[in-house]
């Protein structure tokens, strides 16, 4: 492996030009077959195997000319204090709204809420109309929405305060823009500070944007064959820039210190590829097999997610292998910081990676050091850092998924204000009604038939007011809606789901007649049981994986197993502070969240495969530097320290740009969103400091020689992988001539004549 990434690496840079010329024209091609495209399909969020849809799947067949998950605006109506929507003033605007919406092509059905049962409020201060459209949220056009918003804007002229709830007047919140560019711009900081050059803080940079441009251009390009959505690119454009910056950090700062040691500029490439490209290399698998893992959770569009963003994964370590080396061939001496760069001026007294790196001098450093305090006191440091991430996981054990809806939104957002109106007109429940699907084909009276099931379910505990059925054309086939007394993200309108649907199980019903229980609020609760499910089979497929892996990696047993605990350790910690945050309102204020409630259904299956795959690569990264100079004669001690000397800066580099990206996302007005932000960055934040860079080398530090210690038929068993570079310690070149034109940057790669490597 490092032989081949290490002649890939000279070759790189010595075709230059042509590996450009290669990556400029792949940009080209798949940018023109984006913008050729047609238009991304809608997303068509499904969930298999669930009732919520199979009765969604129902109602679209029984009644034909609309969907079941068409937009849906619940307009509510707010008369001025001391006044009741039913005067004739109130009602005639209300009235208006409605038919004008009524009358609009694109709107499947209005209703009125003075024709409608329980749909004005007892005390007469509030009413609600529902709007249904034919076409889904997303695919609504402003002229389709004019209408509706025209005729609202006059019951506010005339009085009325009117809030709108729905998903078919809401603003499609994105999550991209201003965080993105901010997220970059600390990075660019970071960058400049750690290398101390401006040539080689922002190659990464545009490396890691051609990746991503690439990326983004292919999935848009593939869009309507393969059935990518919009959104199947928001992972891969966050995974592809935050791994695409990293690998190529780590690519730069092997060839700036293989350049430090006196090799020439194309020699140093070669060896940087050929090294920290073989951690690369494994370290973006391990991503890669976390993010494809996410089709073990059943959810079409999260598989999707999961292999466009491996694919992101891909393309950044192919960049990372050919063009960054290729880029570093435009500048071999100004990527090097002001005082590297007049150091390679003379030439250096020998070279070779395994002669050089016995004749550096050793330089400490705040790895060395840290790595030092560490193996002098491993047992208080190991447990020290295992108590106070346990504590910060304790609140997990209170965990409860579910999807937050407007409740959780600012209060200056109408969504918001709706439901506030709604919950305070009619009680929490009108925000969260279930939708009974009544499938009556079988029976000799449909009509009676749905009746019994009506008055079933109206007298079912916790359940207020159910409405009034609407059959099909066919009149084989009814819904109808129940609403129960509490919120749509409480545990007792799960009890209350529970309870209806064992109801129908317990039977006597009219022969030939079923129903389903449907809606928001039911497909929320069935989606949170199916993802809690399938989290256990999706870490035993990922973390088994990754261990495999790592088995292949490190030649040791106990490394990949210590490597996956410490990775549960820090997840469990992050998702302890989402709780606390989000759900019990710990320091709420201080993060702008102005509702707590259930967490994203979503959040812990995203949180394993975005997080797992980044915390693998720290652990490559760190250990394959422990490893090579295990390999090359240290002892474990010194070898831990020389690791930490040479690893700790950078890989805290790259953890720190990846908490910027992700800390951009706190500040986004969507709890949702502020949620997943929160939680990535303090998942990287505990597993690159806690567990990467104190419990692995505590635990390295306690067991010695035993860290490295693997069965001798296993041994046997496993493919022979060279990441630690052991193939590629030269021979010094006879004649010295290898750095004798290091300070000619035009010509450096072409006086390079450096012996072969021993394969």
């Amino acid at each position: 492996m490092a032989a081949l990434l290490y002649r890939l690496g000279r070759l790189s840079f010595r075709r230059r030009w042509t590996v450009l010329l290669i990556w400029v024209a792949v940009l080209g091609a798949v940018g023109f077959g984006a913008a050729k495209a047609p238009a991304a399909p809608d997303d068509g969020f499904s969930m298999p195997g669930i009732e919520s849809q199979h009765a969604f799947d129902l109602m679209d067949q029984r009644f034909p000319g609309t969907q079941a998950d068409g937009a849906v605006a619940r307009v509510v109506f707010v008369a001025p204090t001391g006044q009741q929507v039913t005067s004739d003033h109130n009602k005639a605007a209300i009235e208006r709204v409605v038919a004008d919406a009524g009358a609009d092509s694109g709107v499947a059905g209005a209703v009125d809420p003075f024709t409608t049962r329980d749909a004005v409020s007892a005390d007469g201060s509030t009413a609600y109309a529902t709007v249904t459209f034919k076409e889904k949220a997303n695919d609504l056009s402003a002229a389709e929405k004019q209408p509706l918003e025209h005729s609202i804007q006059q019951a506010r002229d005339a009085g009325l305060t009117v809030e709108v709830g729905g998903n078919a007047l809401a603003d499609q919140a994105s999550a991209g823009g201003a965080t993105e560019v901010i997220g970059i711009a600390i990075a660019a900081i970071v960058l400049l500070v750690t290398f101390g050059s401006f040539v080689a803080a922002g190659l990464p940079l545009l490396t890691a944007i051609v990746g991503v441009g690439i990326s983004l251009a292919a999935i848009t390009a593939l869009g309507s064959t393969l059935g990518l959505s919009s959104t199947t690119g928001t992972l891969a454009m966050m995974l592809g820039l935050a791994v695409g910056i990293d690998y190529a950090v780590f690519v730069v700062s092997r060839y700036r210190e293989e350049r430090g040691r006196g090799h020439a500029p194309r020699e140093a490439a070669g060896l940087a590829v050929g090294t920290a490209g073989s951690a690369v290399v494994f370290a973006g698998l391990t991503v890669v097999i976390a993010l494809a893992g996410l089709s073990v959770v059943g959810i079409p569009m999260l598989t999707k997610m999961g292999l466009a963003a491996a694919g992101a994964v891909v393309v950044a370590v192919l960049v990372a292998l050919t063009l960054v080396p290729a880029l570093l061939g435009f500048a071999p001496r100004a990527v090097l910081s002001r005082k590297e760069r007049k150091r390679n001026r003379r030439p250096a007294p020998g070279h070779g990676s395994a002669a050089s790196t016995a004749a550096d001098p050793v330089k400490e450093n705040g790895g060395s050091r840290w790595a030092r305090f560490v193996l002098r006191h491993p047992l208080p440091v190991l447990l020290a850092a295992v108590a106070g991430l346990s504590a910060l996981a304790l609140p997990v054990a209170d965990l409860q998924l579910g999807m937050p809806g407007d409740e959780v939104k600012p209060t200056s957002s109408t969504e918001r204000r709706a439901y506030d109106a709604l919950a305070h007109g009619f009680g929490a429940g009108f925000n969260g009604p279930l939708t009974v699907v009544v499938d009556a084909r079988g029976a000799q009276d449909p009509k009676a038939a749905v009746e019994g099931i009506e008055q079933r379910v109206a007298a079912t505990e916790g359940v207020v007011s159910v409405s009034e059925a609407r059959f099909n054309p066919a009149g084989d086939t009814a819904v109808f809606s129940a609403v129960p007394a509490t919120g749509p993200s409480d545990a007792k309108t799960k009890q209350i789901v529970h309870t209806i649907r064992d109801e129908r199980a317990a039977g006597g019903f009219a022969e030939g007649a079923s129903f389903e229980v449907t809606g928001t609020t039911a497909m929320n609760i069935d989606i949170a049981q199916k993802v809690q499910n399938a989290l256990v089979p999706y870490l035993v497929v990922v973390v088994g994986l990754a261990i495999l892996l790592l088995l292949v990696v490190f030649r040791s047993l106990l490394v990949p197993l210590k490597a996956a605990l410490g990775f549960l350790l820090s997840l469990l910690a992050a998702l302890g502070l989402v709780v606390a945050v989000f759900q019990w309102g710990w320091a709420a204020d201080l993060l702008g969240v102005e509702s707590t409630g259930p967490i994203m259904s979503l959040m812990p299956i995203f949180m394993v495969g975005i997080v797992f795959g980044l915390a693998m690569d720290y652990e490559v990264f760190l250990l394959s530097r422990v490893r090579e100079a295990y390999v090359h004669g240290d002892k474990p001690g010194p070898a831990l320290v020389n690791g930490f000397r040479h690893s700790t800066r950078v890989v805290t580099a790259a953890a720190l740009i990846m908490m910027a990206v992700f800390s951009g996302f706190v500040g986004a007005d969507e709890s949702m969103i502020k949620m997943i932000g929160f939680g990535l960055a303090t998942a990287v934040l505990f597993d690159a400091f806690v567990v990467r860079m104190t419990i692995v080398p505590a635990v390295m530090a306690l067991l010695g020689e035993k860290a490295w210690w693997m069965p001798r038929w296993l041994h046997r068993a496993l493919p022979r992988v060279d990441i630690e570079g052991e193939t590629l310690s030269r021979p010094v070149a006879p004649d010295g001539h290898e750095s004798a034109t290091i300070g000619s940057e035009g010509q450096a790669d072409d006086a390079d004549q450096g012996a072969p490597i021993r394969v």
